[in-house]
C-alpha cells in the first residue's frame, strides 16, 4: 500500500480510481522522520505550540482546542507554519508539549512516545517538546468498490458495473464508508469487514462457475513490455532521484495548505514527471531479488497515485473532508456532492452520484461541522 500497488495495477487496467483529492493528514508526525505520535498525548494533556510559545489551537477551535478533529488541527499547524509561525531554524515544524504531564505519567501513560521521540527526534519529552509536522496518515480514495469487495466501474447508464473475478479491500480500496474524511474508528474496519466480505463474495463467485474464459492471447504482454524496457534503457532517468521529485512536488501541492494556484502547478508539475518516469534506468539487470527493478516498478505506481490526487484534487473547486481550499472554503452540495472517478488511461475524469438511500438506517442529511 506505501508504493500504491494495487491501485497502479487497476489504473493501468483502465478501472478509475475513486476520490482520491481525499487524503487525510495526521497532526503529529515526528518532524523529518514522518513517525506518528499517537493522538492519545494530546488526549491525556499535551497541547501544541508555535515559536511564540502561543498553544494556538484556542484560536482554531476554541471550545475542544487540541482535540479537534484531525483535519482541522492538521490545517492549523499548516497555517501556523504558512503565516511564519513555525519553529526550529527552518520554521517549518511545531511543538507538541507534554513535560507538564510528568514524568511519572508520562513513564505511565505514554512509554513508547517518549521511546519514538528519543529515538526519530533526539528529544526526551520529560524535558522538551517534540517537533511535529502534519503527516500523510490514510487515504479515503482508491479502488471503487462496492460492500461485498467487489470492484465496481462505471458502463454506460450504470455506475456500478461489478467487474467479475475482482476484488478490492483494506486501504487500496474505496467503499467511501468514510466519505471525505475519516473522522474517527480506525483503518481495522476496512481490512476485517470488507476483507471478510470480499472473501465471501470470492467463494460465491468461485462456487456459481460452471467454467471459465480461456486467457487471451496476449495475455501478459504489458507487463512483459514494461519488464522489457526496464531491461533495455539506456540513458535513462535515476530512480530515486525521481521518486524524490515525486514526493517534494505532492508534499508541496497537495498537501494540507491548497489553492486553485498550487493544484494547477501541481498538476502540471506532475505530467512532466510521469513523462520522466517513462524512461527509468536501472544499472543492475540481474533476474534474482533484483531491488532495484522493484523500485523502479514501484515508481510506476506511485505516479498513478500522484496523478489521480493532484488531477482530482485541482478540480473539485469546493472544501469537503479532507480537501480544504483556500480559494473555495464552502462545501458546495450543489455542485459537487458527488465522487470523482480519474481515468489514467485518458488523464480524465468523470463524476458519479453519492448514495443517499440506506439500506437500514435512516439518512442523516449532510450538516456543517462546526466547532
Amino acid at each position: 500500500m506505501n508504493t500504491g500497488d494495487g491501485l497502479g495495477i487497476c489504473a493501468r487496467a483502465g478501472i478509475p480510481l475513486e476520490d482520491m483529492e481525499f487524503w487525510q493528514f495526521h497532526p503529529t508526525g515526528v518532524a523529518g522522520a514522518g513517525v506518528l505520535i499517537t493522538e492519545g498525548v494530546r488526549g491525556e494533556g499535551g497541547i501544541l505550540l508555535n515559536a511564540n510559545g502561543e498553544r494556538f489551537m484556542e484560536r482554531y477551535a476554541p471550545t475542544v482546542k487540541d482535540l479537534a478533529s484531525r483535519d482541522v488541527v492538521s490545517r492549523a499547524m499548516a497555517m501556523e507554519i504558512y503565516e511564519g509561525r513555525g519553529c526550529g531554524k527552518n520554521k517549518d515544524h511545531v511543538l507538541l508539549k507534554i513535560d507538564h504531564i510528568g514524568a511519572e505519567k508520562i513513564m505511565e501513560k505514554l512509554p513508547g512516545i517518549r521511546e519514538i521521540s528519543i529515538q526519530f527526534a533526539g528529544i526526551d519529552p520529560i524535558k522538551d517538546p517534540i517537533p511535529v509536522v502534519p503527516t500523510t496518515h490514510y487515504m479515503m480514495g482508491g479502488i471503487p468498490t462496492n460492500y461485498h469487495g467487489e470492484v465496481i466501474v462505471p458502463k454506460g447508464d450504470e455506475y456500478e458495473s461489478v467487474v467479475k473475478g475482482l476484488y478490492a479491500a483494506g486501504e487500496c480500496a474505496c467503499a467511501s464508508v468514510h466519505g471525505a474524511n475519516r473522522l474517527g474508528t480506525n483503518s481495522l474496519l476496512d481490512l476485517v469487514v470488507f476483507g471478510k466480505a470480499a472473501g465471501d463474495s470470492m467463494i460465491d463467485f468461485i462456487r456459481a462457475q460452471e467454467g471459465w474464459k480461456a486467457l487471451p492471447e496476449n495475455a501478459g504482454q504489458l507487463t512483459a513490455q514494461r519488464l522489457d524496457r526496464l531491461d533495455n534503457q539506456t540513458d535513462g532517468e535515476n530512480v530515486d532521484e525521481l521518486r524524490r521529485d515525486l514526493q517534494r512536488s505532492v508534499q508541496l501541492h497537495a498537501g494540507v495548505f491548497r489553492t486553485d494556484e498550487i493544484l494547477s502547478k501541481g498538476v502540471k508539475e506532475i505530467m512532466e514527471i510521469a513523462e520522466r518516469v517513462k524512461r527509468t534506468e536501472i544499472k543492475d539487470k540481474s533476474k534474482v531479488w533484483n531491488t532495484a527493478r522493484i523500485e523502479a516498478l514501484e515508481l510506476d505506481n506511485l505516479i498513478e497515485v500522484a496523478k489521480a490526487t493532484l488531477v482530482s484534487a485541482e478540480a473539485r473547486k469546493e472544501s469537503r473532508g479532507a480537501h480544504a481550499s483556500d480559494d473555495h472554503p464552502e462545501r458546495d452540495d450543489e455542485n459537487w456532492m458527488k465522487h470523482t472517478l480519474y481515468h489514467s488511461l485518458s488523464n480524465t475524469l468523470s463524476y458519479k452520484p453519492v448514495h443517499t438511500k440506506p439500506l437500514t438506517v435512516d439518512y442523516i442529511e449532510p450538516a456543517k461541522r462546526v466547532y
